[in-house]
């Protein structure tokens, strides 16, 4: 392991540790008002001091890591998942087919998505919910590397590996899994981290612009209720800056690992048998 992949390894398990893994030992629900002496700084008892509203800092910031990473994961998973399944098929199986789902994938690349999440949420008075957030994440993010599968996958269908399994009489799903998936897993591995990345960046946009559900704990739900109690100019800043730093840490750390992994994950082509 080089020092970049073990960087972002640790940067990444420290982002784990402080989200999902403290989350499960928080003492009270961080979600509720007043249950804390208001606008503390960082001591003993709250190691990150307390909010205006009453909330323990280091609490609400593990809840809102942990909320937002499992958005992320989420969304990454499924739509890395649907975007390798069409464009293997499309580019393996060619013909009607192909440019059927290429059209579907046309349609969903070209129409952005935070305009439409935004509609949404105007339309909901800021209370969308992270599930219909992430399912119009999932809608909008699996044609991408559906599009780049698909390209790959014209090229490996008439490689001789490939050609050598289907005289072998084995099915197409055999073919995609066996042959074709091993050469694709470094990118689709790269791909996932780059979405969980995009998802949490537009999540935080949409909080940053008060159109998310400021009721549930995010990174970008922190910030937003920061800001809105003027954190930044009563110099509240154990209130501001660990969501920020805990949202560049992720992409620094998410960054390093995706790099790595693609490329030591890449396979011969030849040899992807």
């Amino acid at each position: 392991m080089n020092g970049r992949l073990i960087l972002g390894c640790t940067i990444v398990g420290l982002i784990v540790l402080v989200g999902p893994v403290a989350a499960f030992f928080a003492p009270d629900d961080p979600r509720i008002w007043q249950t804390h002496p208001r606008n503390m700084l960082p001591q003993l008892d709250h190691w990150l001091g307390t909010t205006a509203l009453g909330q323990d800092t280091f609490w609400l910031l593990s809840w809102s890591v942990r909320n937002s990473l499992m958005l992320g994961v989420s969304v990454a998973a499924l739509a890395t998942i649907i975007g390798v399944a069409v464009g293997l098929l499309a580019g393996y199986r060619g013909g009607p087919l192909d440019r059927v789902l290429s059209f579907v994938m046309d349609v969903l690349i070209v129409i952005p998505s935070l305009p439409l999440l935004i509609l949404l949420s105007s339309m909901t008075k800021g209370q969308t919910s992270l599930l219909a957030v992430g399912t119009i994440l999932v809608i909008f993010n699996w044609p991408f590397p559906a599009r780049q599968i698909r390209a790959v996958a014209l090229t490996l269908r008439e490689r001789d590996f490939v050609n050598l399994a289907w005289f072998s009489g084995e099915s197409i799903g055999r073919i995609l899994w066996r042959q074709m998936v091993p050469y694709l897993r470094g990118w689709a591995a790269a791909n996932f981290i780059n979405t969980i990345l995009v998802v949490v960046a537009v999540e935080a946009s949409l909080a940053f612009l008060g159109l998310s559900n400021d009721n549930v704990p995010t990174i970008g739900t922190m910030i937003y209720w920061a800001l809105k109690y003027q954190a930044l100019i009563a110099g509240r800043w154990w209130w501001l800056l660990p969501p920020i730093i805990s949202i560049v840490l992720t992409f620094v750390g998410f960054f390093l690992v995706s790099n790595e992994l693609a490329e030591r994950l890449r396979v011969n082509p030849a040899r992807a048998q």
